[in-house]
């Protein structure tokens, strides 16, 4: 995919980033315990990848390399069964440590010294995702969040420096379903420093869609994100690259995400993004299950580095996140038609929906007092046809835990039976201008353009106006529609 360099003064504050996603090396049976020795030996053959990798990326310039979640052991395991992989992480908040050149302070950290000597070799920042094993103090109390074995077991990012030092340890808040690990007791808010781009904060796989630690690293002005993933794509609306470019755009920050790849769970698609690039692979099916480094060089958006380095990004980031573009459709009506609404399911949720049945118009649809309205163009392509309509949501979405949201989405259905509408398609024919615009209860709204084969399209034009209604308008597609989305957080009401 295309990089998107610009010229003039944001050189001066740019660094090269990689990430890698990794065709993780799985243990055939991870429900039966292995000894400390048999999971090492598991291990260093995802580390003798990794170690190739970190080559590589270094040979292209990278200073900061990202490695996905549990690329290091892979998934299935249970609470037990995980044991003969644990490392117990010190906290590098209250210990200076480098593992590779002091590798005797503590037993049973040969992964945590693999990767400290990896970043020292190819000096540069490496972030990995391992498995934490803490002791806890077991209280009689019984609010205390310590389990009945002594011990939490995390789901742990770590960061080593171009000199091997731990700098930073993030355990995972948001677990997905039937993870080995436990939540820890409070949310971990993690950032830490280079000497090449300033703050970065750190975050795993489920918990983008949370406001915990992601939304409070955002608001403290953290404006580059780590982001480690094992993600199940779920289109039409949670494909891994299509919400990682949206997530990138409507928080207008720097997000660094490193995916798995597995077929037999759908888990593939990592990208290097910025809030006017993106830099991404997403496999197609039948392609070769193997491994993709990304290399890209992006401008630095930590706002106190940029300013202690003389030069500013943040006109780019306005002028390209907003550039204007002419409405798709001069000629539509001005009062839209009545059209019948039906409710089909997305990804769980009772969407309402209204068909485009139409080769240009207006038309609007709500779920309660929340309405989007659409002002579309298609253009047909070949002699397929094809059924497209505009959905909307919002309440409680419950299939991946819960989460409150308001969505606005114009999707192609699956097939010409409306009961297809918001099932997951990959390719598709019809190009579309078109405006989409909702008026939401957040200002966390996640805009995507997703086109046919899982290929991203950057939105000609995004705005929000002071009375929440944020604007998507695009045209001149390369690829027809899958899907274009308004998805609003609404994460104040999460707990009701």
């Amino acid at each position: 995919m295309s990089v998107i360099v610009h010229t003039g003064p944001v050189m001066n504050s740019s660094y090269v980033a990689a990430v890698y996603e990794h065709n993780v090396i799985l243990n055939p049976d991870p429900h039966v315990p292995l000894s400390r020795p048999e999971a090492l030996q598991h291990m260093q053959k995802n580390l003798d990848i990794y170690e190739e990798q970190a080559a590589r990326a270094a040979q292209q310039g990278a200073q900061i390399l990202v490695f996905p979640e549990d690329g290091i052991y892979g998934f299935n395991f249970s609470h037990s069964s995980i044991s003969g992989y644990l490392e117990t992480i010190p906290d590098p908040q209250q210990e200076s440590w480098n593992p590779c050149t002091e590798p005797g302070r503590y037993n049973n950290t040969e992964v945590l010294q693999r990767l400290s000597c990896m970043a020292r070799r190819y000096n540069l920042y490496v972030v990995a995702n391992m498995a934490d094993l803490q002791p806890c103090p077991l209280k009689t109390d019984p609010s205390s969040s310590c389990p009945p074995d002594g011990h939490w077991q995390f789901n742990t990012n770590v960061v080593f420096s171009s000199d091997g030092l731990l700098v930073a340890r993030y355990h995972k808040y948001n677990l997905f379903i039937n993870e080995p690990f436990d939540t820890p007791p409070q949310p971990e808010i993690i950032t830490f420093e280079t000497p090449f781009a300033g703050k970065f904060g750190l975050m795993i796989c489920f918990d983008m869609l949370f406001h915990d630690p992601t939304i409070a690293l955002v608001e403290k002005g953290v404006r580059q994100l780590i982001y480690p993933t094992a993600w199940l794509n779920a289109l039409p609306l949670l494909d891994s690259v299509q919400f990682q470019r949206a997530f990138s755009l409507g928080a207008n920050v720097t997000l660094l995400a490193a995916n798995l790849r597995n077929n037999r769970r759908d888990m593939r698609g990592s990208g290097i993004y910025t809030p006017f690039s993106a830099t991404y692979y997403h496999a197609q099916k039948g392609e070769p299950e193997e491994g993709r480094l990304l290399v890209a060089r992006v401008p630095v958006l930590d706002p106190l580095w940029v300013g202690q380095s003389g030069t500013t990004v943040e006109g780019v980031v306005s002028s390209q996140s907003t550039s204007s573009a002419s409405p798709p459709t001069e000629s539509a009506p001005s009062v839209p038609p009545s059209s019948a609404t039906f409710v089909s399911s997305m990804l769980d949720d009772p969407f309402t929906f209204v068909l485009l049945n139409k080769t240009e118009g207006e038309v609007n649809v709500c779920n309660g007092t929340f309405c989007c309205h659409l002002q579309y163009r298609r253009f047909p392509q070949g002699g397929s046809e094809e059924l497209y309509a505009l959905g909307t949501f919002a309440g409680t979405h419950t299939l991946f835990g819960r989460c409150a949201v308001q969505v606005c989405a114009l999707v192609r259905c699956a097939g010409l039976d409306i009961s297809s509408c918001g099932q997951g398609v990959e390719e598709a024919e019809s190009k579309m201008d078109f405006t989409l615009e909702g008026k939401f209860g957040t200002r966390y709204v996640y805009p995507s353009v997703l086109a046919s084969k899982l290929v991203l399209e950057q939105p000609e034009h995004l705005e929000t106006a002071a009375d929440g209604t944020v604007t998507m308008r695009h045209s001149n597609m390369t690829g027809g529609l899958l899907t274009a989305c308004l998805f609003g957080r609404m994460y104040h009401l999460d707990n009701e």
